[in-house]
């Protein structure tokens, strides 16, 4: 099974070495309009995400208004809304007549623009304009569809919620089956917004992915308060995060609860850099800011007595203490130096260096 460990979405890389690559979600927070929807590509931009992302669907091609009636209650989150699931739906749809111009906006302020296609149509209008696909998590089991967008030989983001290991071995053949441009990403489709959903997140998730498909490109798509999860899935080696972004997560509105503003999304971009500085390369070391510190904070042998030269070492005559100056003989080094000659006189206290014993 064959597949790429580094992708480029427009001018940037995506791959374990590099940034991790942040995707503003704005889904349905453009509330049906048109100059809102522009204004959060803006926003999106100015708090640091590399992508502002929509969700391409419609109402009578991704819910039936009769089976959902059919369940009795609206369950989970939408069990909130006051309107039922397809008048959700329908009063959310991006409305494609925007396409152009929200294109030509993601362009004017440099960000890359995404979607979230849910339907062939979709698919077909922006093929031209996309530099990756998004597969939701409610896709994973939709394997002809994720076959027709894996064929458009773009970079592919699938999510893996509310999934197990079998839906995501089989949605991950279909991809690799066309295309080597994959991220699987760890999702948990809860939307509430709830505490207790850390306990649900499990991102040790990103590992078993890391194991089954080494070297694979990872990310994590979000749904949760805070910067946690965010945070530790780039530490486990996710380099793309996706989550919710709006301008004012108290709006009305399916998508806004769960949403960060532009203050928690630029804090959460700042935090990741810093974490991602402090990951380093894996390689052990002494870092160069550390240069002075080996010096003042090790040991080396120093003389616990006057010795006169051609006198021989003893034990006794050392002992460890800081600080440890370049070439000074180090602790570890104390059996090699016994019973060696002194070349020449030295005073208690002195450091010992090799130069000064016979070879």
């Amino acid at each position: 099974m064959q597949y790429s460990n580094s992708i480029h979405i427009n001018k940037r890389e995506v791959a374990i070495d590099q940034p991790t690559y942040f995707i503003a979600d704005i889904a349905a927070n453009h509330d049906g309009d048109l100059a809102r929807a522009k204004a959060l590509i803006w926003l999106a931009k100015q708090s640091g995400a590399d992508a502002a992302k929509f969700q391409h669907f419609k109402a009578e091609k991704i819910v039936s208004d009769i089976a959902f009636k059919n369940i009795g209650s609206q369950l989970s989150h939408q069990a909130s809304w006051k309107k039922s699931v397809f008048e959700v739906y329908q009063n959310y749809e991006c409305n494609r007549e925007w396409n152009t111009e929200l294109i030509a906006t993601a362009k004017e302020a440099e960000i890359d623009f995404v979607t979230t296609p849910y339907d062939v149509d979709a698919v077909v209008q922006l093929a031209p304009f996309l530099p990756a696909y998004k597969i939701g998590s409610g896709d994973i089991t939709w394997i002809d569809f994720i076959e027709y967008i894996a064929q458009k030989n773009k970079p592919v983001f699938l999510a893996s919620g509310a999934s197990d290991i079998t839906d995501v071995e089989r949605a991950v053949a279909a991809v690799l089956k066309h295309n080597k441009q994959l991220v699987l990403m760890q999702c948990n489709t809860n939307y509430t917004g709830s505490l207790e959903n850390f306990k649900y997140i499990n991102l040790k998730v990103l590992q078993s992915y890391a194991l089954k498909y080494p070297g694979m490109l990872l990310g994590l798509s979000d749904h949760s308060p805070g910067h946690a999860t965010v945070l530790g899935a780039i530490a486990l080696g996710a380099r793309v995060v996706e989550k919710h972004f709006t301008d004012d997560c108290s709006r009305q509105g399916p998508d806004h609860g769960f949403s960060m503003n532009p203050v928690a999304w630029r804090e959460m971009i700042e935090r990741s850099r810093e974490l991602e500085a402090a990951l380093g390369d894996g390689v052990k070391r002494v870092e160069q800011n550390e240069l002075q510190t080996a010096i003042v904070q090790q040991r080396c042998l120093c003389l616990a007595r006057d010795i006169a030269a051609g006198e021989v070492l003893q034990k006794e005559d050392v002992e460890a203490l800081r600080p440890a100056p370049a070439g000074a003989v180090k602790p570890y080094q104390l059996d090699d130096m016994i019973g060696k000659r002194l070349l020449t006189a030295r005073k208690r206290g002195e450091a010992l260096y090799c130069s000064d014993l016979e070879s």
